[in-house]
């Protein structure tokens, strides 16, 4: 069921669905009192022109923009971080166009508020008045869910609008998303920010005022999130009047506000991104930008251990022999962590991403491990060779297994030149080619001495 401010429509609800009957979710929102509204309802934009950011969308001749003065609303997913005027920008749409708003709230709402959705907008498209339906987090709906509204999109009963943080490729049904224009939203830039501020403090603070390492500190906090800006101004705004504060500076702020951690989203594509920067950055030999995005996620709530795996996983990657010494640290760095736990475990895990950017990079052996899998994957099943198979038994002497092997510790240099092991009839593959880079380029030089052995047995 959505919730109070989850929906705004001005057609009454259907007959027998009161505003407080079965389907609370759809009954109509009154108007807030402006004294009481939240500051960021009340400095909420009435125009496109009053929307500060998004310019890659809204700026002249772009596509949101030509979206608006199109004449025609069209079914869109508004992709972004919470606070960027997601919901705004659906509202707006609806008013551009004289449509009713029908908003759900996809944590709240099922089939059945669906249904009652599309009943209601039956009564809207029989007073010859289109309706825009939006769904607030739509990838909070199950597929079923989601299936429910493709007939009415298809029909043009409604024109769909949905907002969603995560990644719409992998949220959304493919037959919904391929109705609808997908608009990548991006956090508020510091600049956008401070101007937001300005707003808010000319159009609703009063006297009250803030000094510019003030202003600094809410922006900093704010993350990119308008709605979190203002949030935080409000609070300020309570605090400063039950202390008697006409003018706030950051002391205050950091006394009297409870400050959240950055956004960050365990399960979303925020944190995927940022342990994806992490690897990369490791993976570049950048240990600034590497010790940057450890403690971003854990300053975020990321989970030590699930770092620390990642960690080990990096060694193994993209350094892998040219320093065996980076599988070790991060090893040891993981284990120091589950010995002292946090915060000082996580010194641990800062000097291993150091050590693992600034090693000799080498993916010789991840391309060789894939190379492998690959080739079995598709390769039929070959015997293992007679000479290399295990003779435990008087009969298995006497079929030949393990015949004619030698061992390599009796030949010269401890190495049996010549000497085959792969399958009867598969050549030599080369999966493993060292890099010139660390320890793997003595590793390079020693395969090369090999099959010059293995050569000069084969002449002789």
């Amino acid at each position: 069921m959505a919730t109070q401010g989850d929906l705004l429509g001005d057609a009454p609800p259907p007959p027998g669905k009161g505003g407080t009957g079965d389907h609370p979710g759809l009954a109509p929102l009154r108007a807030a009192d402006p004294a009481h509204a939240p500051l960021a309802e009340s400095l909420r934009p009435h125009t496109l022109d009053e929307v500060i950011g998004q310019s890659h969308l809204l700026g002249e001749g772009k596509p949101l923009r030509l979206a608006f003065q199109s004449g025609k609303p069209h079914s869109m997913i508004f992709w972004g971080p919470p606070g960027v005027g997601k919901t705004t920008l659906a509202r707006l749409m609806a008013t551009a166009f004289d449509c009713a708003f029908i908003a759900l709230s996809a944590v709240f709402s099922g089939v059945k508020d669906i249904r009652a959705a599309m009943a209601q907008a039956e009564q809207h498209q029989a007073q010859g008045r289109p309706t825009i339906l939006f769904v607030d987090e739509i990838h909070r709906f199950n597929k079923s869910q989601q299936d429910a509204l493709l007939p009415y999109v298809e029909s043009g009963l409604v024109t769909f609008i949905g907002a969603t943080t995560e990644n719409p490729s992998f949220e959304v049904n493919s037959a919904l998303l391929s109705r609808a224009q997908v608009y990548v939203l991006k956090s508020l830039d510091e600049d956008e920010l401070r101007q937001l501020a300005r707003r808010a403090q000319s159009q609703a603070m009063g006297d009250l005022s803030f000094d510019e390492l003030a202003i600094d500190t809410l922006i900093g906090y704010a993350d990119g999130d308008a709605r979190r800006l203002l949030n935080l101004l409000e609070q300020c705004q309570t605090a400063a009047g039950a202390s008697g504060v006409t003018r706030i500076d950051a002391g205050f702020i950091e006394n009297a506000l409870t400050l959240n951690a950055r956004r960050f989203d365990k399960g979303g594509d925020n944190f995927y991104d940022q342990i994806s920067a992490l690897h990369k950055s490791v993976r570049g030999s950048h240990p600034d930008a590497a010790l940057y995005w450890l403690t971003r996620m854990l300053d975020g709530g990321a989970d030590p251990r699930y770092l620390a795996r990642r960690i080990v996983r990096m060694a193994w990657e993209d350094i892998g022999l040219a320093d065996p010494r980076a599988m070790q640290v991060a090893n040891d760095a993981a284990l120091t962590y589950e010995r002292l736990g946090s915060p000082e475990g996580e010194l641990a895990l800062g000097q291993a991403v150091i050590y693992l950017a600034v090693a000799a990079k080498s993916n010789a052996g991840y391309m060789a491990y894939n190379r492998a899998r690959a080739f079995v994957k598709q390769d039929k099943s070959r015997e293992v060779p007679v000479h290399l198979r295990n003779a435990p038994t008087k009969l298995m002497k006497e079929l030949g297994y393990g015949h004619a092997y030698r061992y390599a510790h009796d030949e010269p240099n401890a190495y049996a030149a010549g000497e085959t092991y792969l399958p009867e009839g598969m050549d030599e593959p080369g999966w493993y080619r060292p890099a010139p880079r660390g320890l793997e380029i003595r590793i390079g030089e020693k395969l090369a001495q090999l099959r010059q052995w293995d050569e000069e047995a084969d002449d002789a």
